[in-house]
């Protein structure tokens, strides 16, 4: 007798369907970097993958929909690198300014993404709220005695969307501001080591 409860019937998806669905992922990627997001039409990606129209929306209804999986997809990339990263050991501050380096890396990259069609994602979102909680876990190592809550929530600030959006427009450029993020995160703690 077989143990195994089946929940949901699932179908398996049809290879060419996946090659497909990454072909499409593929280039909006290249199309998004190169025009940005807002110029690059759902028309546009069927064409230049030379798909019909009826296979992206059959994977995508809208590209709001495609700015998404893009994004969860590189989401679970970060993940699975920072776990790698985690496992290896080291010194804790050192986990946290590679870890910040690489959010910030993700948020720059995709500023156009994140926007999409309804406003940047806020940090509240489920899949920002994942970098608070590392950010957390990395502190709490190193000052125990602090109020961790309140020291990550201000670090986690400095990853949100719509500030290094506005720094973007300041000029600002990513090493000046991954420079001065991992300063700002050396001198809280130190600050409240009382050093």
């Amino acid at each position: 007798m077989d143990d195994l409860i089946i929940l949901s019937e699932q179908r398996s998806t049809r290879a060419d369907a996946v090659r497909n669905r990454d072909h499409l992922l593929c280039v909006a990627r290249r199309m998004f970097d190169a025009y940005g997001v807002d110029e690059v039409t759902m028309s546009a990606i069927a064409q230049e993958a030379k798909v019909g129209k009826g296979t992206l929306y059959r994977n995508f209804p809208d590209k709001l929909a495609l700015c998404r999986e893009l994004l969860d997809q590189e989401q679970r990339e970060l993940q699975e690198r920072t776990l790698d990263r985690l496992h290896g050991g080291g010194p804790p501050f050192d986990h946290l300014a590679w870890f910040m380096n690489e959010v910030l890396a993700f948020v720059w990259r995709n500023l156009e993404l994140l926007r999409g069609e309804g406003g940047i994602l806020p940090l509240a979102h489920p899949a920002h709220f994942w970098w608070r909680q590392t950010i957390r876990g990395l502190l709490q190592p190193m000052r125990p005695s602090l109020d961790i809550d309140y020291l990550a929530d201000t670090l986690f600030v400095l990853l949100d969307p719509r500030v290094l959006e506005y720094q973007r427009t300041r000029g600002y450029g990513l090493d000046r501001i991954a420079a001065a993020m991992i300063d700002t995160a050396r001198r809280l703690l130190d600050d409240a080591a009382g050093r």
